[in-house]
């Protein structure tokens, strides 16, 4: 195809893109002014200006936010029908549009319209002639790749007098599997494939489960998926949230940027240390450690502590009252103390607990001088004993899960609860995890812990600020006040507590790297979606949970019998063939039940493997500016857990490495030396790479990786699967 039809097609497809631009800013300021008008029925003076108000700020607002979201790549896509369907072309983009006179200008990529742009072949054109891709930067179209559909329906055209469709380019998916990385994911909405977008598509009820080895595009499809549930049914997945879970901090970062890019902005991204609110992890606990927290074991043993009695509390009380002695025993104590477990959780149970020991102590007033004035005045006169008070808030606390998670600090406390679930040596283990940590220091795995027991207990109950107690003392007076009032007619005002706790948030839950996650995990976000639609994303092979059958019964039991829809993935676009073959084989070799997509791509590159002749820092250095220097994009250093911080403070005492360093490649004068900053660089653990995918990948010390945990064969697996373009090896 001659330079000057490219730029002829080329500069057609900007006219369009242009008149699309230029709507796109009536629609902008159409929002704004829908907004100004929405803030000044604000002004009203009366309820129903202020619902108008929010309402049509609301709507103002998304609607700004997905213009604003929608810029870059706003379109991507054209279509060219056999003209008796439709003599125009239509274009898809990234949110619809319409012109002035509402005629649909630009098609969104979620629409039933657009679904044809996905799902036609050569050997199902479905009407197709030719579908085009646009390639741009900004609101400059810089090329176009086309794929002829149907080559007898272009012919029929041309011979009836219609005109010739130009077939320029390499093919669009080509095109975009051979550009360089940067350290962030990327919408794939221009080229999603036939067999992603079934997956895409799939009935937004039940569980829809996408499987496929390394490359196949699992993540980014199920990011695509999310988007097209909430175009296809905003009301619903909108009020009730979307929730993104991910393995990592590292890896949220990575896909952070692809939902607002489609125009979505009402989904939680939140990594498995962040899953609960107001709890943010990314330590993790050694792999012993991990295999014990994440075990189904600890559910039982959480509900254990959570029907213990507080560490340090009083076991019995007696007052004096008339003529009558008054005791409450270790005895009493203990059935009332089941008694109320049985009834709820913990905290809720606490405006009960002064009238329930009330109750118990009324009934062993005997005498007649203690008879003859009455309940409510011996309710009266306990109520205003302090040593009443101190007993009550001493034995029945409002906890935080927090607190209750620290009670297994003791090891006594541990043996007794942990009889019969976890073995002395298992025991040892867990408690050496906290030692010299504060109660808040949690790491990724014992954020589940904290969540079982929030379950188990319930949320300290919260106040109106007018009704708590402004005394420092500890003893929360107003509560035990109000609630007996309430209990035995007091006559004081008393409002119910309300909890944090919500059983059942969110309308859509999506779980990626769900082979990761440990049975408490799984509980953990089960919680979030009992009536919830899902999408899990997993690949077996990959599973750093040594367990699997214990993490599939609570994956089960999380889902409670939900209809599946389970879609394969087959075709790998991240790796060339070389380096997938080389990961391939080593999965094969160390036995692992991998799932083996087809790659498609070939660079003619081997993977390198090499032995250091020096030392492996030397060497290191070597291997990483190597590598910078023949890609463009970035570059994974990925070490054992361990050497983390050794291999990184072998590249940060190099200037080329330092933060302000220049981001794009140059030939470097010391081959010694990385000829890049580190925004191309990174050094990551093997569980770090999860998801993650670069240009090229130096694997140091990979037998270190095995050792590291009893899942390390599959973490190398992983490892080796993340390069795109170059893959270089350094073995002990």
């Amino acid at each position: 195809m001659s330079d000057e039809v490219v730029e002829r097609e080329i500069a057609r497809e900007q006219e369009f893109v242009d008149r699309v631009y230029a709507q796109l800013e009536v629609s902008a300021k159409a929002a704004q002014s829908l907004a100004r008008e929405g803030h000044a029925r604000g002004g009203l003076g009366h309820e129903g200006g202020l619902v108008e108000r929010d309402a049509m700020v609301f709507q103002a607002a998304r609607r700004i936010a997905q213009l604003d979201a929608a810029h870059e790549g706003l379109v991507f896509g054209r279509l060219d029908l056999d003209p008796d369907l439709d003599p125009e072309p239509r274009y898809v983009g990234r949110i619809g549009l319409r012109d002035a006179d509402r005629d649909s200008l630009l098609i969104d990529w979620r629409a039933p319209a657009a679904a044809v742009f996905y799902q036609a072949t050569a050997l199902e054109p479905r009407h197709v002639i030719r579908r085009r891709v646009l390639r741009s930067d900004g609101q400059q179209v810089v090329g176009v790749e086309d794929e002829l559909l149907d080559a007898e329906a272009a012919q029929r055209v041309e011979q009836t007098g219609g005109a010739a469709l130009p077939i320029i380019g390499e093919g669009a998916l080509m095109a975009q599997l051979s550009r360089a990385r940067d350290r962030q994911m990327h919408s794939i909405v221009a080229t999603i494939q036939a067999e992603q977008d079934k997956a895409i598509r799939a009935p937004g009820k039940g569980v829809t489960l996408i499987s496929g080895g390394p490359g196949v595009g699992k993540t980014v499809v199920a990011l695509h998926r999310a988007a097209y549930l909430l175009y296809t049914d905003r009301r619903r997945y909108e009020s009730g949230g979307v929730l993104v879970v991910g393995p990592s901090g590292v890896f949220m970062r990575y896909i952070e940027r692809v939902l607002p890019s489609l125009g979505e902005t009402a989904v939680a991204l939140r990594s498995l240390g962040e899953v609960v609110d107001g709890v943010r992890s990314t330590r993790r606990d050694e792999p012993a450690v991990a295999a014990i927290k994440g075990s189904a074991r600890m559910a039982e043993l959480l509900r254990r502590t959570a029907r213990q009695q507080a560490p340090g509390s009083p076991g019995e009380f007696r007052i004096f009252y008339r003529d009558d002695v008054l005791a409450l025993d270790r005895g009493r104590l203990g059935q009332l103390r089941r008694q109320l477990m049985g009834q709820g959780r913990r905290n809720q149970q606490l405006r009960r607990v002064p009238g329930a020991l009330l109750d118990l102590l009324w009934r062993q007033v005997r005498s007649d001088r203690g008879r003859e004035r009455g309940r409510e005045a011996f309710e009266d006169e306990l109520l205003g004993t302090d040593s009443f008070l101190d007993f009550v808030a001493g034995w029945w606390p409002p906890l935080s899960a927090t607190e209750v998670l620290g009670w297994l600090r003791d090891p006594a406390f541990l043996g007794r609860v942990g009889d019969g679930v976890l073995t002395p040596e298992e025991q040892k283990v867990l408690l050496g995890s906290w030692i010299g940590r504060a109660e808040d220091d949690l790491s990724v795995d014992d954020v589940a812990l904290l969540d079982e027991l929030r379950y188990a207990i319930g949320d300290v109950p919260e106040r109106p600020a007018d009704e708590r107690d402004q005394d420092a003392g500890g003893i929360d007076v107003a509560e035990l006040l109000t609630a007996a009032d309430r209990e035995y007619g007091g006559g004081r005002s008393w409002s119910p507590p309300t909890y944090r706790i919500d059983d059942d948030p969110y309308a859509h839950v999506l779980i990626d790297e769900a082979q990761d996650l440990t049975p408490m995990q799984w509980r953990m976000v089960g919680r979030r979606g009992r009536t919830a639609s899902w999408t899990i994303v997993g690949d077996p092979a990959q599973s750093s949970w040594p367990v699997p059958a214990e993490a599939e019964a609570a994956r089960e039991a999380a889902l409670e019998g939900k209809p599946v829809h389970r879609f394969h993935l087959s075709t790998n676009y991240r790796n060339s063939a070389e380096i997938y073959a080389f990961a391939a084989g080593y999965a094969e070799r160390v036995g692992l039940r991998a799932d083996l997509p087809t790659a498609v791509r070939s660079t003619g590159v081997e993977p390198d493997v090499r032995r250091p002749v020096g030392s492996f820092e030397s060497a290191t250095r070597e291997a990483v500016a190597e590598l910078a220097g023949k890609v463009a994009g970035t570059v994974g250093v990925v070490v054992p857990a361990a050497r983390r911080a050794e291999v990184n403070g072998w590249l940060a005492s190099w200037p080329e490495f330092a933060a302000d360093a220049p981001s794009a490649p140059t030939a470097a004068a010391d081959p010694t030396r990385p000829p890049s900053g580190e925004d191309r660089i990174v050094v990551l653990t093997g569980l770090d790479t999860k998801g993650l995918e670069f240009d090229a990948i130096l694997v140091v010390d990979p037998g270190g990786i095995e050792e590291e945990s009893p899942t390390g064969a599959a973490t190398l697996y992983v490892v080796l699967t993340r390069a795109t373009q170059l893959l270089t090896v350094l073995a002990r």
